[in-house]
């Protein structure tokens, strides 16, 4: 990649609703080959889809918790865990960690109530799991805005 692959992925970073032309402009690039470089950061999967940046509030889903999980650790055990883990809507991001805890979750929901059905029904009752601690996000400071770009 070169300078101007990097400006097209801050550029669609940004925005990902810009038109080719649009994107070309402030890239510095006419049309065409603005949209071969696009093209081939999507083939090349550096560009791995585009979406819609959604307010939690206005879909029901505005009361978000961080929760670390422990899992027992023995490849069956975590596989079957995180192949439910995927089976949940409410869990909206993932992560298997190096060390305690092993596994950190975002989890989106209506309200405490709609949070701690999920804890009692799904949350404690997955396979493995040897605890669930819950951290409510009070505030969010600084929201996903993409990758750190630079030249």
């Amino acid at each position: 990649m070169d300078a101007i692959d990097l400006h097209i992925l801050r550029e669609l970073q940004e925005d990902g609703r810009l038109t080719n032309q649009e994107l070309a402009q402030r890239v510095g690039l006419s049309a065409s080959p603005c949209l071969r470089r696009v093209r081939q950061l999507e083939q090349d999967g550096v560009i791995r889809g585009y979406r819609a940046i959604v307010d939690p509030q206005a879909v029901g889903r505005g009361f978000e918790v961080l929760v670390s999980i422990e899992v027992r650790r023995d490849r069956e055990t975590v596989e079957a865990f995180e192949a439910a883990l995927r089976d949940i809507p409410d869990v909206i991001e993932a992560y298997r960690l190096f060390g305690s805890p092993g596994c950190l979750l975002r989890i989106a929901v209506a309200d405490l109530a709609a949070y701690e059905r999920l804890w009692i029904e799904r949350l404690t009752t997955l396979g493995g799991v040897t605890e669930v601690n819950s951290q409510i996000i009070m505030k969010r400071i600084k929201e996903p805005r993409g990758l750190p770009v630079e030249d």
